[in-house]
């Protein structure tokens, strides 16, 4: 079979070559096409909304082998997508990642750009992102609220340099402060309007059994502790103290819901409903969080 020369030989050829592989996919595609798809057009820096014409438009041999080249990389070393392109997309932005921060792939998308409706009562004036990576919730908070301050949080400096760095390529860098805070330990006396935060929530247990690509990731970003649930329950104990009288907590727990409602029974977890897919992330307000216990 000839070369594949244009992008539309180049998904296909790639389509099957990652079909062929043990390859899991979980980093922001769920299919080997997608994520030929993403592999060819990020490896070319092409734009995904290209006219149909070019996609039957010859290639140059370089740009033919600099594919060729990322998917095998892909196949080889079981890293996401991302970082080998060293680029995500959230929230219809991309931002740039490496291996000291997950690859974004969050439903808080979807409530950031509905403007977190119909759950606020005003648009926030502080907003704080719990364990910030690579600061794109708290990024794309501040694109949507562009009258409200943002902090973001991380215990990582090198994932905090690359927040920095992604807030600045979006213009957002004077409304958003990074701090080194292992949850709330670097905020005493602050409040906030809405806490967000997609924290660690892998249990031991299931780190041990992760796919290959998870394991690239820090496991600063995923652990949990023990059950999963050790950066929750701190957070729970301590936002009471840390929300306006209005102020809404919303976390991100993923297949931990069922066992965080378990454990914690007292609280009137309220569970959202993503229509673009994604599960596992709670509501509560400042009221209901006055009881809780660390």
């Amino acid at each position: 079979m000839a070369q594949p020369t244009t992008l539309r030989q180049l998904v296909e050829w790639a389509t099957r070559q990652l079909e062929q592989a043990d390859l899991f996919y979980g980093h922001g595609t769920d299919n080997p096409m997608d994520e030929a798809v993403y592999l060819v057009f990020g490896s070319l820096r092409i734009p995904f909304d290209v006219p149909e014409a070019a996609l039957d438009e010859p290639l140059s041999g370089a740009q033919c082998l600099r594919v060729r080249k990322r998917v095998e990389q892909r196949i080889e070393s079981r890293q996401p997508a991302a970082y080998l392109l060293g680029e995500a997309w959230f929230c219809g932005l991309p931002f740039h990642v490496n291996e000291h921060v997950l690859v974004p792939r969050s439903p808080f998308a979807e409530l950031i750009q509905e403007g977190f409706q119909p759950w606020l009562n005003r648009e926030p004036r502080r907003i704080l992102d719990i364990g910030t990576g690579s600061g794109c919730i708290a990024i794309a908070c501040a694109l949507a609220f562009p009258q409200a301050r943002v902090d973001a949080t991380d215990i990582s400096n090198q994932a905090l340099e690359i927040a920095a760095r992604n807030a600045e390529r979006h213009g957002v860098q004077d409304r958003l402060q990074l701090i080194t805070s292992d949850v709330f330990s670097h905020l005493e006396g602050e409040r906030y309007d809405l806490i967000v935060s997609n924290p660690p929530y892998v249990s031991q247990a299931d780190i041990e059994t992760l796919p290959a690509e998870y394991r690239h990731e820090p496991v600063l970003g995923l652990a949990g502790g023990g059950d999963g649930l050790d950066i929750v329950r701190r957070m729970l104990a301590e936002a009471g103290e840390h929300l306006t009288e209005d102020g809404v907590l919303i976390v991100e727990v993923g297949l931990m819901q069922e066992r965080l409602a378990v454990t914690m029974p007292e609280l009137p977890f309220i569970w959202l409903e993503f229509e673009q897919g994604g599960e596992g992330v709670f509501l509560l307000h400042h009221s209901e969080l006055q009881s809780v216990k660390g």
